[in-house]
């Protein structure tokens, strides 16, 4: 997957109106978002299938599944049918479960990404001490997609070096979390913001800081 000015904005509100505003002011410069629950849930899956239809941007379904291979398969199926190209799913519940993930997201053309690590503080009690196998399990299994830390640049640096330079990382943290773009971009292939874009009084002229910091 490409990703236009190495971004990938995180929709995570809750109202198509607010969406589409977003989007209005921002998809000249991105040609992916990642939509997660947030506003999956207050619309409807048909909202995937609505911004695909009405801005032509890739969508990254951020639903970190994490359930048994059969169920799995079905949130796979289903989410990818709505028209995301690709799907976030969690590591940690084993290969079996990943593979029923990889399989049916093959099967369509459509992606997944792995999640080896998350951004938050809490994730270091759980996640941290097992996101270097994850990362491992995932080159075992033929994954190409990683979803890795903006806020934690070691941890990101490690999970570049197990999964290699030709796996394709997007990373979550920059911005309100305390990642920068630039930095991130040294280890990842695409930066993911929300909040300190969608939040902002001008989504559009924040999103060209960031373009202009990555550059400057």
């Amino acid at each position: 997957m490409k990703v236009k000015n190495q971004i990938i904005l995180a929709l995570d509100v809750e109202e198509k109106d607010e969406a589409y505003s977003i989007l209005d002011q921002t998809t000249e410069y991105l040609d992916t978002i990642k939509i997660g629950y947030p506003l999956t849930l207050a619309e409807g899956p048909s909202i995937i299938q609505s911004i695909k239809e009405d801005y032509d941007v890739n969508i990254i379904a951020d639903f970190k599944v994490a359930d048994i291979d059969a169920t799995n398969e079905k949130i796979v199926k289903t989410t990818l049918n709505w028209g995301a190209d690709a799907i976030i799913i969690h590591g940690f519940v084993g290969e079996d479960s990943v593979l029923a993930c990889k399989n049916m997201a093959e099967s369509l053309n459509k992606e997944i990404f792995l999640l080896t690590e998350m951004s938050h503080p809490g994730a270091d009690k759980f996640l941290k001490p097992v996101s270097l196998d994850i990362a491992q399990m995932g080159v075992e299994l033929g994954i190409t997609n990683y979803v890795a830390p903006a806020t934690k640049l070691d941890r990101l640096e490690k999970i570049r070096n197990v999964v290699g330079d030709d796996a394709f990382i997007i990373s979550p943290g920059v911005g309100v979390q305390g990642g920068t773009a630039k930095d991130t971009l040294q280890y990842a292939d695409a930066a993911i913001i929300g909040r300190s874009i969608y939040n902002s009084e001008s989504p559009k002229e924040t999103l060209e800081n960031v373009i202009n910091s990555i550059k400057g």
